[in-house]
């Protein structure tokens, strides 16, 4: 096993050990699972944040959800790299647990410690972001990178979707966007993405 530094965001070598298991850039869509009071795993996407010069890499949560809760009272987690478009949307809109940490279809995961560095408000939601320090790493799979604009509609749906009953956020623009993300899934996406955008018709009130 190849130890990385803590702040490092560069795949070790033989893509295992302490630090990041892939090359962060920008913000990379996650999934993290934390666990709860229950002692189950509560599964939901997060936007990971590369590393602003030596500083670490960082994630940020907005409202009272059950990974703010886990993170504060736990202080760890799993990030999850994963290509499944059900999986993403699931966790994205969906309130799901697991009994393990991780899921079958990461191709790559990384144990964190977590610690709070800054918190706010923004109209009514509170947002706190969180330093993610590496403690293990694994790739479970290597893959060769391909594009799926499919893939990416169903991402960005989900964004437009968790932010449907946002008051600062125009309903109706949401609702055209989720629209059009679903016209790119039908001629671009796979099966596994137009099973996605299913879920998110099943997991939204909302028409379109």
């Amino acid at each position: 096993m190849t130890a990385g530094s803590a702040d490092d965001s560069e795949p070790d070598a033989d893509g295992s050990g302490t630090g990041w298991p892939v090359a962060l850039a920008g913000v990379t869509e996650t999934v993290v699972t934390t666990l709860g009071p229950n002692k189950r795993w509560n599964v939901a996407a997060l936007g990971v944040h590369a590393p602003d010069g030596n500083g670490p890499v960082t994630a940020t949560t907005w409202g009272r959800t059950r990974t703010w809760r886990n993170f504060r009272e736990r202080g760890s987690g799993y990030v999850q790299f994963t290509r499944d478009p059900v999986d993403f949307a699931e966790a994205a809109l969906s309130v799901r647990e697991e009994d393990e940490p991780i899921l079958d279809s990461a191709d790559a995961w990384v144990e964190v410690d977590i610690e709070q560095r800054d918190s706010g408000s923004e109209g009514d939601t509170q947002w706190v972001e969180w330093a993610l320090r590496p403690v293990d790493s694994t790739v479970e799979r290597r893959v060769v990178p391909t594009t799926n604009r499919g893939h990416a509609a169903v991402v960005e749906a989900t964004v437009a979707a968790s932010r449907l009953d946002v008051p600062s956020y125009d309903r109706e623009m949401l609702l055209d966007r989720l629209a059009y993300f679903e016209s790119v899934v039908e001629t671009a996406g796979g099966e596994r993405e137009r099973v996605a955008f299913e879920r998110i018709r099943d997991l939204i009130d909302a028409e379109w």
